[in-house]
């Protein structure tokens, strides 16, 4: 008897305990890191499933982290539908391309789009089936030639990477429309803040939530919304199978970051601004490429686009080749020389040897990247910094020609 008495008296720390009950509520949101969750019988897993009642049932196939950063996203973005947040940008463009796309479809595509993109369109979907024609986005007409009976998507980014030119997108919208295809906007660089590109005619809109919207380099994350509430589920049943469910950790982390989002835009916004002016003027820059100068070559497109909101991302090209380009990264200061964007502190890329690397010289060359192209990432420093360290790096490039 003594010994059944002892084993009631153990606290039983198997099983999970609730959170105690209180008359206040936390200010954060909760983080859930759990993987399953109990439902209280088979009826009730039914009607989850079958969508009667909402629930969670296995992480991979969602948490409440991520549907509370999709929430904020889809306020941003004004998004028809709720969206999805993924492991990270990529995955959320895989998961449309596995959910929407078969064997025999064709995909037409800027030609100056991220990096991986462009791999995952030349080298990963043409093995299954699946084929893609790049055209020059700053026209609709260049995306309406390369349409066919067989093309179910166009995807565009709104500002390019790296060369920030801008994309036709409200002509690009009646082309496919008048197709029947998708149109699929990348607002990384531009953000909701930019533009919203639903009130433009796009179908589907992705981020890279990673970048600007999370803002700290701390976190991995993509997100994707559809406007037809019909393409939501194969998308979301693609990203279920393939395994690109994101952590909640970082969904808690990213609403840390969109917290401050609109605050740290602006002000990278401004910093970038007074910084493409200062660079232009000068000697050893060639060229510099920012939405909000008026000798942008797509100038007229980014006002009707952008308006008074040009971004934080600048591009400018230095003279000389590899030796002035290594000159400059080592003079940058305190500048780090990362393939990244959107940090909340400034960030300098060379896409000749990182973003842009698996395309030959010549490729790169069409695009306007040569050794000496650089983009800049402008973050909130005090912007006398940025403007004293990027004058000392064009001089040692300068001095090393």
């Amino acid at each position: 008897m003594a010994s059944d008495r002892s084993n009631q008296n153990k606290p039983n720390l198997v099983r999970r305990t609730p959170f105690p009950s209180s008359v206040s509520g936390a200010v954060g949101t909760p983080l859930q890191p759990a993987v399953v969750y109990a439902s209280p019988d088979a009826n009730a897993l039914d009607d989850q499933y079958e969508g009667r009642a909402k629930g969670y049932t296995y992480a991979r196939e969602g948490h409440p982290n991520a549907d509370v950063v999709a929430a904020k996203i889809d306020a941003l973005e004004a998004s028809p539908t709720q969206g999805l947040v993924l492991g990270s940008g990529m995955g959320a463009i895989s998961a449309v391309f596995l959910g929407l796309l078969r064997a025999g479809d064709h995909i037409v595509a800027g030609d100056q789009l991220y990096g991986r993109s462009l791999r995952l369109l030349t080298q990963d979907l043409p093995r299954f089936g699946i084929e893609c024609t790049f055209v020059d986005a700053g026209d609709a007409a260049n995306v309406a030639a390369a349409m066919r009976p067989e093309t179910k998507l166009v995807m565009v980014e709104v500002v390019s990477n790296p060369t920030l030119r801008i994309a036709d997108l409200d002509g690009i919208a009646a082309v496919t429309a008048n197709h029947e295809a998708l149109l699929m906007v990348d607002n990384t660089f531009t953000t909701p803040r930019a533009i919203r590109a639903y009130d433009h005619g796009a179908d589907i809109v992705i981020h890279s939530v990673t970048k600007l919207l999370a803002g700290h380099s701390d976190v991995t994350l993509g997100y994707v919304s559809v406007a037809d509430a019909a393409l939501r589920q194969p998308i979301n049943d693609a990203a279920v199978t393939w395994g690109l469910t994101p952590s909640p950790w970082d969904c808690w982390m990213a609403e840390r970051g969109l917290h401050s989002f609109d605050l740290r835009f602006e002000r990278a916004q401004r910093n970038a601004g007074m910084i493409a002016d200062h660079l232009a003027g000068l000697a050893g820059v060639e060229a510099v490429i920012y939405p909000g100068r008026r000798d942008h070559p797509d100038a007229a497109k980014a006002d009707a686009l952008l308006g008074s909101n040009p971004g934080n991302m600048v591009s400018f090209r230095i003279a000389g080749g590899r030796t002035q380009a290594n000159a400059f990264i080592r003079a940058a200061g305190e500048i780090p020389f990362a393939p990244t964007l959107g940090d909340i502190g400034t960030t300098l890329s060379h896409p000749a040897s990182s973003s842009h690397r698996g395309l030959t010289a010549e490729a790169r060359a069409d695009l306007g990247i040569t050794e000496g192209f650089f983009r800049l990432s402008v973050g909130i420093e005090e912007p006398e910094l940025l403007i004293s360290e990027l004058t000392a790096a064009v001089a040692a490039a300068q001095g090393s020609l």
